[in-house]
């Protein structure tokens, strides 16, 4: 399979994991509890009555074989990290360290572009000035009054422009780059189940497979 490929079927067996792990945190699918309701006790006539607890999963009565299962998904997710480390390591890319920074060069490209789009700008605020003076009779009381406020850009536009432009075409052509890695690139690792089948099928076949064994 290719890189892309790998990294998808990793989110796969993550996936699957979590799944099998949330059946095995739930107490019910793990203990079975019954129930006997005394009630020759009180009336010696009567006969007790047995209430086993229903199990939220279907695979209640299964919980060493999706252990199993669990410990396979580990050993898989370790070696297809293992092949995927292979296969990086004979790029002549470094993909880990690129992703995070295409992933800043994207961000201050959008900051640059958003400086450009700044003007100077001149405008009244109506009231939005103050002051003090003396009233008749000789005490100092604020005022307002209306305020012109002048906004002058603080940079070179033209410069940042171009930062902006630079910027952009690094992340573009490494973003192109990294995706014809994740196309061309070959990780050894064979899947041991299609990715498209869900968790009940991947699980039911193993559960079949080892009753068999």
């Amino acid at each position: 399979m290719n890189m892309k490929d790998a990294f998808r079927f990793q989110n796969k067996l993550k996936n699957l994991m979590c799944e099998a792990t949330s059946i095995l945190q739930d107490r019910r699918n793990i203990v079975k509890v019954k129930t006997t309701h005394l009630r020759s006790k009180v009336m010696s006539d009567a006969l007790d009555a047995v209430v086993e607890e229903t199990a939220p999963s279907e695979y209640a009565g299964h919980a060493n074989e999706v252990a199993a299962f669990i410990m396979l998904l580990m050993e898989e997710r370790e070696n297809l990290s293992k092949a995927i480390h292979a296969a990086k390591s004979g790029l002549d890319l470094d993909m880990d360290s690129e992703v995070g920074l295409n992933r800043q060069r994207q961000e201050l490209a959008e900051v640059f572009r958003h400086m450009t789009t700044l003007r100077n700008s001149e405008k009244t605020i109506a009231g939005g000035g103050s002051g003090f003076r003396f009233n008749g009779e000789g005490n100092q009381v604020s005022y307002r009054c209306d305020a012109t406020q002048v906004t002058t850009i603080d940079f070179d536009r033209n410069k940042i422009r171009g930062m902006a432009t630079a910027m952009s075409k690094k992340a573009d052509e490494i973003s192109m780059a990294l995706d014809k890695c994740l196309v061309n690139t070959e990780v050894a690792y064979e899947a041991p189940f299609d990715i498209n089948d869900s968790f009940g099928e991947i699980l039911n076949d193993f559960i079949e497979k080892a009753a068999v064994a």
